[in-house]
C-alpha cells in the first residue's frame, strides 16, 4: 500500500518561557488570534486590555523576525498567519505570607510558556509559483558536448606574402 506524501509545510516558530501569567489567562488571548493574519492578530492584541497581550505580542513580532531573517526563507511578514498559538503551563513559584495566629497561607506564582507558529499564506505562495514560473529557465548544455574532453588543435602560423597592388584595366585607361 503507498502512502500519499504531502509537501511538509515550511513554518516558522518563537517560544517565549517563563512568562509571569498564568496559562489559562495566557490561553484566553492566544485563542483570539489563532488562525489570523500576522497584521490582523496585531491589530487585535494592540486593543486587548489584557496585560498578557503584551507578552503574546512579543512572541510574535520575534516569530516575524524569525522569518523575516532566516536566509533560506526571507518572507514578508504581511504575507503570514499564525497556524499554531498555544500555551503551556510552567513551573509554579512557591511563595508564602504569615497570617494570623502563627499560620503559614501559600502563595502560587504561576508560569506559563507561549508558542506561536507562523506560515505563508497560500495566496502569497501562488503569487511566488507565478513569479517563478514567469523567469526564464537557464538553458542546460547537452550531455554529449559536456562529457567529451577537449583537445586543443596544434596552432600554425600561416605565412605572410605581402601584397603587391595589381592595376586594372580600368585605373590604366582613363
Amino acid at each position: 500500500m503507498a502512502a500519499l506524501e504531502t509537501p511538509q509545510e515550511q513554518r516558522v516558530r518563537a517560544q517565549a518561557k517563563f512568562v509571569r501569567s498564568s496559562a489559562r489567562k495566557a490561553r484566553l488571548v492566544t485563542d483570539l488570534i489563532r488562525g489570523r493574519s500576522v497584521p490582523e492578530a496585531r491589530t487585535i492584541l494592540a486593543f486587548s486590555t489584557r496585560d498578557v497581550a503584551t507578552d503574546v505580542e512579543k512572541v510574535l513580532r520575534s516569530a516575524v523576525a524569525n522569518a523575516e531573517s532566516r536566509p533560506d526563507l526571507h518572507w514578508n511578514g504581511d504575507d503570514l498567519y499564525i497556524v499554531a498559538a498555544f500555551v503551556d503551563e510552567g513551573r509554579t513559584l512557591k511563595r508564602g505570607r504569615p497570617r494570623a495566629r502563627g499560620r503559614y497561607s501559600a502563595i502560587h506564582k504561576r508560569t506559563c510558556h507561549i508558542t506561536l507558529e507562523l506560515a505563508r499564506t497560500e495566496a502569497a505562495l501562488r503569487a511566488e509559483a507565478e513569479a517563478a514560473a514567469a523567469r526564464p529557465r537557464r538553458q542546460r548544455a547537452p550531455k554529449a558536448q559536456a562529457e567529451a574532453p577537449q583537445v586543443e588543435e596544434p596552432q600554425v602560423e600561416e605565412q605572410q606574402t605581402p601584397e603587391t597592388p595589381e592595376t586594372t584595366e580600368e585605373e590604366g585607361t582613363e
